[in-house]
């Protein structure tokens, strides 16, 4: 019987501690390097965890379903109002566009005019609306730390060790990668190395001599309180791509502003609050015209600038480095699927669970960009 494989993965937060689990549960043998064991920093520790099927892409579809029966079974505080998406002109054709590929799916989306959105949320004011998009089962929020810990508890018990260090080279052998060099002195040997570094990603793959299209991405998320029940409050996407979502007995809100600049610090920026947010929350919901703010904290998505979706695989540069990178906020939520799927093309040299193919990292060089047009 062939050896497991040794397989270092760069990386501890729950993309790397979700391959790390199923690797470990298929007979793998693992370690795991994380600059930071606190996670203080980790855009894993940061997320507003949310899962949705509300993507216009089909395997992104698939991993959300496959990423809500695991985070349902992992007890990680799931909780299903759903999404909501408003649109107004153009913006309704692709509702409905995206609504045909989410029932093919078997996602339970339902598009609501202006009469039936009046009638679900008395509350909202929908100037400026033409068609809602509801995820009536299987989109909504969760507990992510707790989720991106249980995989990291799962990979310890069955024997991977988490080291803590930095991966700061890669030693090769021909076009393979033999060892990953630690910033602590002395090297991880390995048979596979995982890139799971997140935000870091692209520095990782530089190691290899790759270049990776992928950015720390810098998202401030707001708590405020509202003394008004909003009864029923799914998480809104707003017309003007401002989020909130209600969170124990108060709300979060965001945005991603359309900056093409890279911002690699996690200080909150809270001109967006005063700007933009604060007035697009009031504008939809008028309980909002009154809210006090709590707090607020900014995170990191792994940016891939290329097409905002996940880059997985081998390229045949490195032809045992495999990628796990550039999820674009929605890493969390697809990080069941990808440890699986990452697990398997490992072991066995193929995806089995899901077809993953189409989230091919060489799709970048063959100038082949998957289309999702609901990137949050």
């Amino acid at each position: 019987m062939a050896a497991p494989p040794a397989v270092a993965v760069i990386g501890g937060g729950v993309i790397g501690s979700a391959i790390a689990a199923f690797l470990m549960e298929g007979g793998g043998a693992v370690t795991v390097i994380e600059r930071d064991p606190t996670y203080a920093r980790a855009s894993s520790s940061l997320s507003a965890s949310s899962i949705r099927q509300q993507f216009s892409s089909p395997v992104n579809i698939r991993l959300s379903q496959f990423g809500l029966q695991h985070i349902a079974a992992a007890d990680v505080g799931l909780r299903q109002p759903g999404y909501l998406y408003l649109a107004q002109g153009a913006g309704a054709g692709v509702l409905r566009d995206n609504h045909a590929v989410q029932c093919r799916e078997g996602a339970a989306i339902v598009l609501l005019d202006r009469g039936a959105l009046a009638l679900r949320f008395p509350w909202m004011s929908l100037d400026g609306v033409d068609l809602g998009a509801l995820g009536v089962r299987g989109e909504g929020w969760f507990d992510g730390p707790a989720l991106m810990q249980r995989f990291r508890a799962r990979a310890r018990s069955l024997g991977a060790v988490y080291l803590h260090d930095e991966a700061v080279g890669l030693d090769r052998a021909g076009d393979r990668v033999v060892a990953v060099r630690l910033a602590g002195g002395g090297a991880v040997a390995a048979d596979f190395v995982v890139n799971a570094a997140g935000p870091s990603a692209r520095h990782v793959a530089a190691m290899a001599g790759i270049a990776l299209p992928v950015e720390a991405r810098k998202r401030s998320v707001f708590v405020f309180r509202c003394k008004t029940e909003l009864p029923g409050c799914p998480l809104v996407i707003d017309t003007s791509g401002v989020w909130f979502r209600p969170e124990g007995d108060g709300f979060l809100a965001g945005w991603s502003p359309p900056d093409d600049a890279e911002d690699a610090g996690l200080e909150v920026d809270h001109a967006q609050w005063d700007e933009v947010v604060w007035p697009a929350l009031a504008a939809r919901a008028p309980a909002f015209e009154a809210v006090r703010v709590t707090g607020a904290w900014a995170g990191h998505y792994d940016y891939n600038t290329f097409d905002q979706n996940g880059l997985l695989g081998i390229l045949p540069a490195a032809p045992n480095l495999v990628f796990a990178n550039g999820f674009s906020g929605h890493g969390m939520q697809q990080s069941p699927g990808v440890g699986r799927g990452i697990a398997e093309l490992i072991l066995h040299g193929e995806y089995r669970t899901l077809d993953l193919s189409e989230l091919d990292v060489g799709r970048v060089a063959a100038g082949r960009p998957v289309l999702e047009r609901n990137i949050i």
